[in-house]
């Protein structure tokens, strides 16, 4: 396999890879693992592994697509459509995905390592911190790991919240400080439209931030296999460039894509970071907002203004109502009063607690509640700019 550049022009050390389900299978007839896809994406981390002395993480779907296939049913057989029968695929199909990447590392002298991932183990801070030194302690070691959600014990319907592991990638990005991101996906990036209905769209090469407009080009996914689409890859973005992180969207059936990625060729999609990189607290901050239910923080224009000019803290005057019940210390939305979120952080009081001193000075606040956490709602220490 020519590669082009050379051993001194890729400045990541440390990347993730997600590899989507419509990538893995979408050169196989009966949407199975295709071999000569996986071998050509293995051969290019590889590559990057022993030449550059790169660490890679792969965030990869397919379990379910290898678990169907093995088993034997059908894309349209109606059980694929229900969580337990999904559980099964994945279940079948986990050992048949992990078997094909360790066949394939090890024909270039490298080890792999199984991760299975739940919610659950990055909501939790020292789980989260358990599961950052076990992924930082094997590409010490040089091995890759190879992470996926593990929908086998999954409580919550597969796929709505890592949405077919393009959240989980990002998430594992800010887990473990990488410097890039790669989602390979069925496209060859962002469009300004969907490209399957409309001829006259354009590649987007370039995103410089996530905002509304970006959002509102993102459509629906007409793979059948794939939990993601585009909302969910927008998502990511949002999260790794908030947290300093770049990240390329493109075609994951390109030739030597991940290489021409690393070496900063022009394909797909670029999302550039919206700053410097975040604190690791920081970065763990933004990955609780996983969590559909998490709370909200409505505030005024000034303290808006407040916030993303000045760095300050989130005082009561500047809050004008609370959306869901939230406790003291949990991860919070911080939204404008048009509805947009503009910061997530740590609330020092409760959502009751929030109804009956918003909009009113600090120095009320003991004579209202009758005790007293500071005067900051959310400190500028435990926030993050969105």
């Amino acid at each position: 396999m020519s590669k082009s550049g050379s051993s001194n022009n890729i400045t990541y050390k440390r990347i993730v890879v997600k590899i989507g389900t419509s990538v893995l299978s979408g050169n196989s007839s009966d949407n199975s693992l295709d071999s000569n896809t996986m071998s050509d994406l293995v051969s290019q981390i590889a590559y990057l592994v022993n030449i550059y002395e790169s660490q890679v993480l792969i965030v990869t779907s397919g379990a379910i697509a290898a678990g169907r296939a093995a088993i034997g049913h059908k894309i349209d057989d109606s059980s694929n459509k229900d969580i337990i029968s999904r559980q099964v695929f994945a279940a079948v199909g986990q050992g048949q995905l992990l078997h094909e990447y360790q066949q394939l590392f090890a024909s270039h002298d490298i080890q792999v390592a199984q991760t299975l991932l739940t919610t659950n183990d990055l909501s939790n801070r020292q789980s989260y911190l358990n599961v950052r030194n076990t992924l930082l302690g094997l590409l010490e070691m040089g091995v890759v790991p190879i992470i996926n959600e593990n929908d086998v014990v999954a409580v919550d319907e597969i796929g709505e919240v890592f949405g077919d592991n393009d959240r989980l990638s990002a998430l594992v990005t800010n887990l473990v400080d990488a410097d890039l991101l790669i989602i390979l996906t069925d496209t060859d990036g962002l469009y300004t439209s969907d490209p399957k209905h409309n001829k006259d769209a354009k590649l987007i090469v370039e995103v410089h931030h996530v905002d509304d407009g970006i959002i509102a080009t993102a459509g629906s996914h007409s793979n059948p296999e794939s939990r993601g689409g585009m909302p969910t890859k927008l998502e990511a973005a949002q999260l790794v460039t908030t947290a300093g992180i770049p990240m390329v969207m493109c075609h994951g059936h390109t030739d030597q894509i991940i290489l021409k990625v690393c070496q900063n060729e022009i394909v797909g999609t670029k999302f550039h970071p919206a700053a410097e990189k975040l604190e690791a607290r920081k970065r763990w901050l933004l990955s609780m907002t996983h969590d559909s239910e998490c709370g909200e923080i409505i505030i005024d224009q000034g303290a808006a203004i407040a916030l993303n000019k000045q760095g300050v803290s989130l005082l009561p005057a500047g809050i004008i109502a609370t959306n869901g019940s939230f406790n003291r210390g949990d991860v919070i939305y911080i939204l404008n009063n048009d509805g947009g979120k503009i910061a997530c952080g740590i609330s020092n009081y409760t959502s009751a607690d929030l109804t009956l001193i918003k909009g009113l000075k600090s120095d009320k606040i003991q004579d209202i509640l009758g005790y007293y956490y500071g005067q900051e709602v959310v400190h500028r220490n435990n926030l993050v700019l969105i």
